[in-house]
């Protein structure tokens, strides 16, 4: 499934996107003012589960949410050998200082990356690139010009993939891909970048002369509806922080990251 192409029988598939996009806010505001374990796992808690509940769930453990999973402990290792030293010493060598202090805060950074940035990835796989753009225009009553030069870069970011591809087997049957993996790659985006550059040239010419850049009030073709179920969603997106934050402050482990 690529970006552009969302099933419309996915679960939330029809939910303005804006509702989406708002309901991960507040968590994210919220796990961004602390950096703690109970905050962060309590939220990990609530996403798999509601995600499951409306049937999400095969989603969460998707290729599509794989770089979520490598990237989150990679961030928390990163803490565990630079953190601020404190407690306990395990390993002191030059830079790297593994202790007590430096291991918690690796694994609260590890589940507070996951909790804010899983949601959001799970949540855009259920965008459709249009009806992004009909609730930015019409919800958020943003600049038609920037909405739909926006949804033009969505819909052409699975092209530079296979142009990627394309250009890829040009030069290797040329014989000028075989060696130097290096500069092989930098000669590829250098002519993937070119090419993006003429095809944008390209459809910004057609697009401005259809009238999409005309000044005035525009139509458009699907009404971006905003009721009942996107507020429902909104405030599932509150509680689920209302929650992990009232957690973490009876727990006692509640710590403002610039106290």
């Amino acid at each position: 499934m690529s970006i552009a192409e969302v099933r419309p029988g996915l679960p939330l598939a029809r939910v303005n996107p804006v509702a989406k996009i708002a309901a991960t806010v507040p968590l994210s505001i919220a796990l961004l003012l602390t950096l703690d374990p109970v905050s962060a796992g309590i939220a990990i808690l609530c996403e798999i589960v509601l995600f499951t509940a409306i049937g999400l769930g095969p989603l969460l453990w998707s290729a599509r949410t794989l770089p979520v999973w490598i990237a989150a402990p990679l961030t928390g290792i990163s803490m565990v050998l630079y953190g601020a030293p404190s407690g306990q010493v395990y390993f002191d060598a030059g830079l790297i200082h593994i202790t007590e202090g430096s291991v918690a805060i690796g694994l609260a950074t590890t589940a507070r990356v996951v909790a804010i940035a899983l949601p959001a990835v799970v949540l855009f796989l259920t965008i459709d690139p249009t009806d992004l753009a009909d609730g930015l225009a019409q919800t958020l009553r943003l600049p038609a010009r920037f909405v739909l030069g926006g949804l033009a870069a969505l819909r052409l970011a699975g092209t530079s993939i296979d142009d990627w591809r394309t250009i890829s087997l040009a030069r290797r049957a040329r014989g000028v891909a075989d060696r130097a993996v290096l500069r092989r790659g930098v000669g590829q985006a250098f002519a993937l970048l070119v090419l993006s550059i003429r095809r944008a040239s390209t459809l910004a010419t057609a697009m401005e002369a259809r009238g999409f850049g005309a000044p005035g009030r525009r139509t458009w073709a699907r009404e971006a509806r905003f009721g009942g179920v996107e507020w429902a969603v909104i405030a599932i997106g509150c509680l689920v922080a209302a929650i992990s934050v009232t957690a973490a402050v009876a727990a006692g482990s509640w710590n403002l990251v610039w106290s």
